[in-house]
C-alpha cells in the first residue's frame, strides 16, 4: 500500500524541529525498521522518500547559484501562494487552478504548471506524487518563514542579481556610506540599488542635514584662555563630532552665535571640521524584510549542510536497512547444498 508524504505531519506541531534533527530522526526510523525486501521502502515507505527528499536537495544546493535562483523563486505572489496550498496537503492541478480562480488569477493548467510549479520544483520546495503535487520538507519551512511576505515582487526585482538583498542584509548590521556599499557590491550597480530601496520605502538616508561635524583636537584647552560661552560650546563637542545645529540646542544659545564662537576655537585649533558623507539605513519595513531574508538564509545554509550528511546514500539498497540482505545470507547458509551426481564409467 502507497504512503503518501506530508512533511507538515512529520514535522508535528514543533515548527522548530531543525532539518538535521529531522534527518536524524528518520535515520533512526530506517534503524529499527525490518522491511521484507528494500522494494518495500521505495514504493510505500514514507521515511524512505523524506530521506530521498534530502538526497535531491543536496544535487540542487552545490549549484552555486542555488541562493540567488531559490530568492528569485520567492519574488511571486502566486508560487507563494501555490507553496502554502500544498504545504498543507496534496494538491491536483485542478484543486491549484480552482484556488487560484478564488484568489483572482484565472491560467490555464500548462501556465501553472510551467510558470509556478515548475520553478518549484527546480528549487527543491515542491514534488510531484501520481498527479498530485506537494511541498518538501525545504518546502514547507520556507512556507512558514514567508507566510506574510506574499507581496515580495512589488518590494524587490523577480530577475536579479540579488544585490538589493546584500544590500539590505549589511543595513540590518549598521548605517553604511554610498562608498562603503562600493566595496561589498558592484560599483555600476549601487546608485540603481539605493534607488530602488528607496522607492520601495526599504532604506533612508540620515534626516540630519547638516554634514559638517565639529571635533575638539587634542590640544589642552587650558592653554588657550576661554569665556565662559567659549568654554560651555567646546564642552558640549563630544569625541564622534557634533553639527553646529545640536550643538547650539546642547550649549542653549543661537546658531548665528554657535559659528561665532566655533570660529573662535577654531582660531585657537581648538576645533576642526569634517565633512561627514551621506549614511543609508533601514526603515522599520526595511528591517521586518531583513530580518526574513536572514532568517531565509540560515535556513538555506542549513539545508545545504543538512542534505550534505545524504551524500553517500545514492541508491535505493544504501538507503534502507540491510536486514534483508543479512536474513537472505542467514537463510542461503542454511541451505544444505545438493551434490552432483558424478557419471558411471563403462567399461
Amino acid at each position: 500500500m502507497e504512503t503518501r508524504i506530508n512533511a507538515n505531519s512529520v514535522l508535528g506541531t514543533d515548527k522548530q524541529t531543525s532539518l538535521t534533527d529531522l534527518l536524524n530522526i528518520l535515520e533512526k526510523t530506517c534503524q529499527n525498521c525490518n522491511p521484507l525486501t528494500p522494494i518495500t521502502c521505495v514504493t510505500g515507505c514514507k521515511t524512505w522518500k523524506l530521506k530521498n527528499q534530502f538526497r535531491k536537495l543536496r544535487e540542487k544546493t552545490e549549484n552555486p547559484n542555488f541562493r540567488t535562483k531559490l530568492l528569485n523563486t520567492l519574488k511571486n505572489k502566486r508560487r507563494l501562494q501555490i507553496l502554502e496550498l500544498i504545504s498543507k496537503k496534496h494538491s491536483s492541478i485542478m484543486h491549484i487552478q480552482q484556488r487560484l480562480k478564488k484568489l483572482g488569477f484565472d491560467h490555464s493548467r500548462q501556465t501553472i504548471i510551467r510558470e509556478y510549479i515548475n520553478p518549484l520544483t527546480e528549487a527543491g520546495l515542491a514534488g510531484q506524487d501520481h498527479n498530485l503535487y506537494y511541498a518538501t520538507v525545504f518546502g514547507c519551512k520556507i512556507s512558514e518563514l514567508v507566510k506574510n511576505f506574499h507581496n515580495l515582487e512589488d518590494i524587490l526585482p523577480s530577475h536579479s542579481e540579488c544585490y538589493e538583498e546584500i544590500t539590505l542584509d549589511k543595513l540590518m548590521k549598521g548605517p553604511k556610506t554610498y562608498e562603503d556599499l562600493k566595496s561589498i557590491i558592484p560599483s555600476k550597480s549601487v546608485a540603481r540599488v539605493l534607488s530602488r530601496l528607496q522607492k520601495a520605502e526599504l532604506s533612508e538616508t540620515s534626516k540630519e542635514k547638516d554634514y559638517i561635524f565639529f571635533f575638539a583636537t587634542k590640544r589642552n584647552p587650558e592653554v588657550s584662555l576661554l569665556s565662559p560661552t567659549e568654554s560651555r560650546v567646546y564642552n558640549n563637542i563630544p569625541m564622534d563630532g557634533i553639527p553646529a545645529r545640536k550643538l547650539a540646542e546642547k550649549s542653549g544659545i543661537s546658531l548665528r552665535r554657535t559659528y561665532k564662537y566655533l570660529r573662535k576655537l577654531k582660531g585657537k585649533k581648538l576645533v576642526f571640521t569634517r565633512k561627514k558623507p551621506t549614511s543609508y539605513r533601514l526603515t522599520a519595513k526595511g528591517a521586518q524584510i531583513a530580518l526574513m531574508l536572514e532568517a531565509l538564509c540560515n535556513l538555506t545554509v542549513e539545508a545545504s549542510a543538512t542534505a550534505q550528511l545524504a551524500k553517500h546514500e545514492g541508491s535505493s539498497e544504501q538507503m534502507t536497512p540491510n536486514t534483508y540482505s543479512k536474513r537472505k545470507k542467514k537463510k542461503d547458509e542454511e541451505i544444505i547444498p545438493l551434490t552432483v551426481k558424478q557419471p558411471v564409467k563403462q567399461n
